[in-house]
């Protein structure tokens, strides 16, 4: 088993000025030395000097990638913008540079003035995905830093963690002294703050531990302990402190907050060589397998006015020639048409390229990129119906009918275009093989429509990932489905989905477990994250890099079974390692909706009527004091034609007098609560 412990001495010696000369020498044997010289177009370099609080923005992934990650963006210019602050990126170094970073023991180090890592006072990893969670042990060993929070001292940087990924934190709960659950404009201050008061009175980082659970939306894990019952599950999650809050509640933005226009452009290129402006935050279509829908709620829009000053703006001060209006469903902004048609015609003689990601299958969505291509060559266009039945469809309730696909893809080929992306996933509830031949038969639907328009130059390309049921969703009690039925499906896609045209690609059934085990898991599975990554799991995201074996080398030393993570299915009143983590929306929601789903229930769009999520109780106050149309979902009270509607009481277990079809589709019924513990969940084998 490989270790990767620092080789030299990372603590000492290395000054901003001894980095640089160890680049000069190391730069030209590595892949795109761009990655890390930094000094790029609108970075800020602030003089460390005189700067009293001093974060980096950790990224954990190589700067290609993160160079394109919006909610990093968003943090260094908002932090860059106070004068007693200063933000410094930092990302992943790819294979080669680490290695020669190890042979020379130099630590990682910030790209803007090239301090090594430790020297900052707060380092912030964005986590997206939990794919990402070996690169963050990785990063920290790099530089020097213990790996668990408990091992740190008063002398090292407070290491926090925000993002997506964050919203089961209890895999990484070892290893970051706090999460910031939610978006993190305002609290990445109120956290700088904290930390800020804590130096002064000189505490030990208990103190500081503390004073981080104070702050809404917050959580700091070694603060509370987790009970478990004799068949693994947990029982219990209680508070050790008297700071720490029983129920850690998201912080939320209630008006947007202005967008960034200043960009950093980057020497190499990376996947999004583009500026981005938000225009929506949050979704109202309720997909049940969709975590960002269900965790970003509510939705709120960015005034068009704002975008299109924003656009002159980045323009004038990048001189990017694309932009991307962001949104989890980019149609659904309000102005989205007359939006676009203001951009053009005031951008349109500059060959600006705008990009709108999250369309909806519909006429309207070719008729904006209609408005878009505009004297441009045409070449894809992606659909993501994610299931090609009806029935399915109205299972994770995106109710697209199948002639309404056919008929915007009739229109995409007969205005030019040339390829249409598809993509869908397997493994869904009730899903049968049936439904998966169903994919290939669309797919050859599509095609026939593209060949009648244009001939052989159509293309269809079918993507298919396998569902992981997050967090935080109907889905959640889920379990994924079994390896060989995977493969299966996947085969029988691989046979049907061939010839002239065609691409078929796909997401192997190991990727899927791991990513499963990862995003349902507990506290037990930190060991399991710090054993892979000692046995070399690096890079899990990436196909040519990921270590499956090293992720099995851990399992079976630690006598982990990764199935009863990701492929056992939960009865509804189990308690959740993600439990304590509140996005606002509440479990009575969720729990009706994955009862929906098993019926084929399709519940209406937010913005038409109300299911009583939870969303607008919760963060009523806040409301309030936001503009009547800042929110794009009804507000209870002021919605007179389409009352809201309150969720009827539902069970929170399945019991004998359920329908026979729901209760085979769930596994136990009420799992037994006796016999409190502190132990391992179940080890491999057991039942």
């Amino acid at each position: 088993m490989s270790v990767h412990l620092p080789r030299g001495t990372r603590e000492v010696g290395w000054t901003p000025a001894a980095i640089s000369d160890f680049l000069d020498k190391t730069l030209l044997t590595v892949q795109k030395p761009a990655r890390y010289t930094g000094g790029e177009w609108n970075s800020v370099v602030k003089d460390w000097d005189t700067t009293t609080q001093r974060i980096a923005l950790a990224f954990p992934d190589i700067y290609d990638l993160g160079m394109s990650n919006l909610g990093m963006a968003i943090l260094y210019d908002l932090v860059n913008k106070r004068p007693d602050m200063l933000a410094e990126r930092v990302y992943a170094p790819w294979i080669d540079m680490e290695q020669e970073m190890r042979n020379a023991g130099a630590p990682l180090f910030s790209l803007e003035t090239r301090h090594p890592l430790r020297d900052f006072d707060i380092i912030g990893f964005s986590l997206p995905y939990e794919q990402l969670y070996t690169n963050v042990l990785n990063m920290l060993d790099l530089a020097g830093l213990p790996l668990r929070a408990t091992d740190r001292t008063a002398a090292h940087p407070l290491i926090i963690a925000g993002g997506s990924g964050c919203y089961n934190p209890e895999p990484m709960h070892a290893f970051f002294d706090a999460f910031v659950i939610g978006e993190g404009e305002e609290v990445i201050f109120e956290v700088i703050e904290a930390y800020a008061a804590w130096k002064t009175r000189g505490r030990d980082r208990a103190d500081l531990w503390r004073s981080l659970a104070r702050i809404r939306g917050v959580y700091v894990p070694h603060l509370y302990q987790v009970c478990y019952a004799d068949d693994g599950t947990i029982a219990g999650f209680e508070a050790v402190d008297d700071s720490a809050a029983l129920q850690i509640i998201k912080r939320i933005m209630p008006v947007m907050p202005p967008p960034v226009t200043d960009f950093i452009v980057p020497f190499a290129d990376v996947v999004h060589n583009r500026a981005a402006i938000e225009i929506q935050r949050g979704c109202t279509r309720g997909c049940r397998f969709c975590q960002a829908g269900m965790i970003f709620r509510p939705v709120r829009e960015r005034p068009m006015a704002e975008v299109l000053t924003a656009v002159d703006q980045i323009i004038e001060s990048t001189g990017f020639e694309e932009i991307g209006l962001l949104s989890l469903s980019s149609s659904d902004y309000s102005q989205v048409a007359e939006l676009v048609e203001e951009i053009m015609t005031r951008h349109g003689d500059k060959k600006l390229s705008v990009g709108l990601p999250s369309l909806r299958i519909e006429s309207f969505s070719v008729d904006l990129m209609e408005t878009l291509q505009k004297g441009r060559r045409r070449s894809g266009f992606t659909f993501a119906p994610e299931a090609a039945t009806d029935r399915l469809r109205d299972v994770i309730n995106k109710p697209i009918a199948t002639e309404d696909l056919l008929r915007t893809a009739d229109e995409v080929f007969s205005r030019g275009w040339t390829t249409i992306k598809l993509y869908f996933m397997i493994g869904h509830p009730t899903q049968t093989m049936e439904d998966v031949d169903a994919i290939a038969d669309l797919a050859h639907q599509v095609m026939k429509i593209g060949r009648r328009h244009i001939g052989g130059r159509a293309k269809v390309r079918v993507g298919v990932s396998t569902l992981v049921p997050k967090p935080h969703t109907p889905f959640q009690w889920v379990p994924v489905e079994d390896e060989e039925t995977l493969n299966q499906q996947i085969r029988r896609l691989q046979q049907r989905i061939r010839g002239r045209g065609f691409e078929f690609s796909w997401n192997s059934p190991e990727e899927t477990m791991l990513e499963a085990m990862l995003t349902r898991g507990d506290r037990k599975l930190a060991d399991v994250v710090e054993r892979a990554w000692q046995s070399g799991a690096k890079f899990d995201g990436w196909h040519d890099q990921g270590s499956f074996d090293a992720w099995k080398t851990a399992l079976e030393e630690l006598d982990i079974d990764p199935d009863w993570y990701a492929r056992r299915e939960r009865s509804i009143d189990e308690y959740l390692p993600w439990e304590h983590i509140s996005t606002g929306v509440s479990k009575e929601f969720l729990t009706q909706e994955y009862l929906n789903s098993l019926k084929g229930g399709v519940v209406d769009d937010c913005r038409e009527h109300c299911f009583s999520c939870g969303i607008l109780g919760l963060f009523k106050t806040m409301r309030r004091n936001v503009p009547d149309d800042a929110w794009g979902c009804p507000a209870l009270g002021r919605d007179k034609e389409r009352q809201p509607v309150d969720i009827q009481p539902v069970p929170l277990y399945f019991n004998e007098e359920m329908s026979p079809e729901l209760a085979n589709h769930h596994g136990p019924r009420v799992p037994q609560r006796a016999g409190l513990h502190h132990e391992s969940p179940p080890r491999r084998g057991d039942q």
